[in-house]
């Protein structure tokens, strides 16, 4: 991207159009002066950070994002998933910490479902192969997500999903924690129920937003947070009969209280109605990668 042998400053970017405002800062569309790179620049503010105690979750962030897109090796030859979004470099000064992040010119997948209320069978199957590659590459690295939701999925060029916002994700050896997090409308019941979970917390993750991407609401969406848990722990999923088969089939299969019982990633990608409708096309890095 850009010679970082030396330090990089605020300087060094054109700053462009905001992208997004957050709570803790705002991400702008930059472009590096040297060689007009074109980036996603995330702006954080260190006082807000550290008002909120989320030092740690920004260093969880970093790390697990450096960490899934180290150098390529014998045994990940196509590290660095064209699903997730790069995090390219980062830097800080006195008031601000900078995270010089992939662009992805079409956005957040959240303005697109509140745009078309929802989506065909063939962009949602599209998508459900994607996150399941994506978060195979993820939990291979031994990282899980724990909060993917349209809001953490962006689009590339081609309309192709790239896994963002890792700041709930997190890099354990073990695959095994208990802390509660995320929206919800997407937890799983044993992240409610405070319960030791594991990766499988991402595969009802997926249920979910297979459901709401084809729906426009998520399955378990009541008028109070009581009766959205009582729901979720009791798996009351109701389909309605605009629900094609073959997405009910998939979305019953992850779904499932007892994470043991969730269709694995693989059996996502090798799914009846993805394979009948998903249009992935991979970038020609990918297309190389055996």
């Amino acid at each position: 991207m850009a010679n970082t042998t030396r330090c990089l400053t605020i300087d060094d970017f054109e700053i462009g159009r905001p992208l997004g405002k957050g709570k803790f800062g705002s991400v702008y569309l930059a472009r590096l002066k040297e060689n007009h790179f074109i980036v996603a620049l995330k702006i954080l503010f260190k006082s807000q950070i550290e008002k909120e105690g989320l030092e740690h979750q920004l260093r969880r962030e970093i790390e697990i994002q450096a960490h899934l897109q180290e150098e390529p090796d014998h045994l990940h030859p196509s590290s660095r998933h064209h699903n997730i979004l790069r995090l390219y470099n980062y830097f800080h000064d006195t008031r601000r910490v900078y995270l010089i992040l992939e662009y992805a010119p079409r956005g957040e997948l959240y303005k697109e479902l509140q745009k078309s209320c929802t989506l065909d069978e063939q962009r949602t199957a599209t998508i459900m192969e994607e996150l399941a590659d994506a978060l195979t590459y993820c939990h291979q690295q031994k990282v899980i997500h724990r909060d993917i939701k349209p809001e953490n999925l962006l689009l590339g060029l081609r309309g192709e999903v790239k896994i963002a916002d890792f700041g709930w994700s997190v890099h354990t050896p073990s695959l095994r924690r208990r802390t509660m997090c995320g929206t919800l409308d997407y937890l799983p019941p044993e992240m409610i129920e405070g319960r030791t979970y594991d990766e499988k917390v991402d595969l009802w993750c997926i249920g979910v937003l297979c459901y709401e991407l084809l729906m426009g609401s998520p399955p378990f969406e009541s008028a109070s947070h009581s009766e959205t848990y009582r729901r979720i722990l009791k798996v009351d999923v109701r389909f309605p009969s605009s629900m094609p088969p073959g997405a009910q089939d998939l979305i019953s299969k992850l779904l499932r209280y007892q994470p043991s019982e969730r269709l694995p990633l693989a059996q996502i990608l090798t799914h009846p109605w993805v394979q009948a409708h998903s249009r992935r096309v991979l970038p020609p890095s990918a297309q190389m990668v055996s």
